[in-house]
């Protein structure tokens, strides 16, 4: 149990807890962060000679406060803390720490981390940016890659958001049960940004961001453990999960994206499914219908169809009839449109979406979808109109190369009349 791999997966892991109550006792982020960081490096040094502890965020929290108050009384020149090999002999320590701090504890000190970076007064970009900072340990040159931004203007993004906490305009204090209900939401809403960004990503952005969704849904498994009879939360823990199981069907090996009726359900990941299903029926039975909880059992349709038309349409459409009057949207309408096709055919479709263009006249996927629906109408030159304005519009290669396809389907067609 001491191997690297293991202590890293712990360090990761205690991460939220450690920093969290660290941030309680000295109200800094920068002392929390560093002291967390000087933790580590001790049990970098100390566990793999003397095991694993019991409780591996209490040992970091216990070493790291040590450590911060021995930095702050350096650096006020009062008597510092006795040497390292004292502190670091924690046996004994470690039992009262443990005792001291139960789960209620953490609970307080992740939910005043997690509502302190994503508080409302706080942009949206620099919530989530500190977020995967301070809570998930991301260093700024992974979160500037994942926003395809250069690493001076995200550090300079996270440094704002940062002295907003510690000049004070940001509390400290966990929120009550009102506050937390309605800044839950906001909460929420950062962890799904955070898998969108992941998943919206281009096959040649894999890399680079393919790891938020991991993220996001660690996040959300985080949230659930603290929340665990919030039905929205398992929603949203199921979406994450249902969404992220199709990942390695999504683009072929050449980078092109491939649409879901054509995805190898094969290299679907079952055991996410599992879990996202399970997730999503245990969430309806409380019988609190919530947004999450509805786009989860629209996935939760497509991943119990074996095949492509094994998929229950016409349960898809009441599902984003439902979404359209809890939380109104022209891409909620939008997305409907696709079951409308499949169910009542593309004229009905177009007509649906047709009110949308002015709203949606930056959106890529609007422009695909009319022009797939012209295409099956036959309306060859008005798909093309649509087709060249998605690709002005595409936010990734991988977009830009499906839509081409498109077009190049209409091309053979017209030469060959």
């Amino acid at each position: 149990m001491t191997d690297p791999n293991w202590i890293d997966a712990a360090l990761t892991a205690a991460r939220p807890q450690a920093v969290g109550a660290l941030l309680r006792y000295f109200r800094n982020l920068d002392i929390a962060e560093e002291a967390f960081q000087e933790a580590c490096l001790r049990a970098l040094k100390n566990w793999p000679k003397n095991g694993p502890p019991r409780d591996p965020a209490a040992w970091l929290i216990f070493v790291g406060r040590n450590s911060a108050i021995d930095t702050v009384r350096r650096q006020t020149k009062q008597q510092p803390l006795p040497p390292e090999e004292l502190l670091s002999d924690l046996e004994d320590a470690e039992a009262t720490i443990v005792e001291k701090i139960d789960s209620a504890d953490y609970r307080d000190d992740i939910l005043r981390l997690l509502f302190i970076c994503c508080h409302p007064d706080l942009p949206a970009t620099q919530q989530i940016a500190l977020a995967l900072r301070i809570v998930s340990g991301l260093s700024v040159r992974q979160i500037a890659r994942a926003f395809l931004v250069g690493e001076s203007a995200m550090e300079q993004r996270i440094t704002r958001a940062k002295g907003r906490v510690s000049s004070g305009e940001i509390p400290f204090e966990t929120p009550d049960a009102i506050e937390r209900a309605e800044r839950l939401a906001v909460v929420s809403a950062m962890v799904y940004l955070i898998f969108n960004e992941g998943y919206s990503a281009g096959s040649t952005e894999v890399e680079a961001r393919f790891p938020l969704c991991d993220e996001a849904i660690r996040l959300a498994r985080l949230l659930l453990r603290i929340f665990p009879t919030e039905p929205e939360m398992m929603g949203l823990t199921a979406l994450l999960l249902l969404q992220n199981a199709r990942a390695k069907a999504r683009f072929d090996a050449d980078g092109a994206v491939i649409l879901l009726d054509n995805q190898d359900r094969s290299l679907w990941n079952q055991q996410m499914i599992a879990e996202g299903l399970a997730l999503i029926d245990k969430a309806m039975r409380h019988r609190q219908v919530g947004p999450y909880q509805v786009q989860a059992a629209i996935a939760a349709l497509h991943a119990r169809a074996k095949r492509p038309e094994d998929t229950d349409w016409s349960e898809i459409d009441l599902l984003y009839a439902a979404l359209e009057r809890i939380t109104p949207s022209p891409v909620i309408t939008l997305n409907r449109s696709v079951a409308v096709a499949k169910i009542r055919g593309p004229e009905e479709a177009l007509t649906l979406i047709a009110p949308l263009e002015d709203r949606l006249s930056g959106y890529f996927h609007f422009f695909g979808v009319k022009g797939g629906l012209l295409m099956q109408l036959g309306r060859k030159e008005e798909a093309r109109i649509a087709f060249d304005r998605a690709i002005a519009l595409a936010n990734t290669p991988a977009e830009a190369a499906h839509i081409r396809m498109h077009l190049d389907g209409l091309s053979a067609v017209s030469q060959t009349k």
